[in-house]
């Protein structure tokens, strides 16, 4: 059965570097972060317009917003009024350390997972999309689109993330390539693995297992 670094090598000479997270600074990643929950990344990037529009992702201007401007804005992505929520509890967090993103990740350690999932609206995902984006860790990220690629590449265990990501250690991973593996199993699955998508010849088709097809 391939490793998740064959698996990585692979797509990578594929499909080369993805460049993800799709943010110019670490504001807008971490809001994308929140707002692509339960969306499409085409919602999300209306929503992130406008916010960039409004404030120019500054801190102190997002900050300023009532709970009903930053609803309003974020509006496209859905769910406005518990994502505004869970943008809110985040932005009061990150304030608490004045944005020192070093410092937050060097007070908490390796308790700073199970910190990210006491906040309102974080959940796994988007705890492990900050920790490998934000602050710079090794984390397996096993979404929708990841956990189907690994089903039919024989994985067990694949139906709940929190499960699946015990199956899964990218131990021998440095940060930019667990940035780059999420963006490549990404947009793998956007491209050969969506319900929509009908013709499935690709560059795994080989490795995936007849009773997964």
């Amino acid at each position: 059965m391939m490793t998740s670094r064959e698996l990585y090598e692979l797509m990578f000479q594929e499909m080369g570097p993805q460049g993800w997270w799709p943010a110019d600074d670490e504001i807008e990643m971490m809001i994308g972060a929140i707002l692509v929950q339960n969306t499409s990344w085409t919602n999300v990037e209306k929503s992130l317009i406008r916010l960039k529009n409004a404030t120019q992702f500054n801190p102190e201007q997002l900050a300023a917003l009532t709970p009903e401007e930053l609803q309003e804005l974020i509006r496209p992505s859905g769910y406005f009024k518990n994502k505004s929520k869970a943008l809110i509890g985040l932005f009061e967090w990150l304030k608490q350390f004045n944005y020192d993103y070093d410092s937050i990740n060097e007070h908490f350690g390796a308790s700073l997972r199970s910190e990210l999932l006491k906040l309102h609206g974080v959940g796994p995902e988007t705890a492990d999309v900050l920790l490998v984006y934000l602050f710079g860790r090794v984390e397996f990220i096993p979404d929708s689109y990841t956990r189907r690629l690994y089903k039919q590449l024989g994985y067990a265990n694949t139906d709940s993330y929190n499960a699946f990501k015990k199956e899964v250690r990218i131990d021998d991973f440095t940060n930019n390539e667990a940035k780059e593996f999420h963006g490549l199993l990404d947009e793998f699955g956007k491209k050969y693995l969506s319900t929509k998508v009908t013709d499935h010849d690709h560059f795994l088709k080989s490795f995936f297992k007849l009773s997964e097809k």
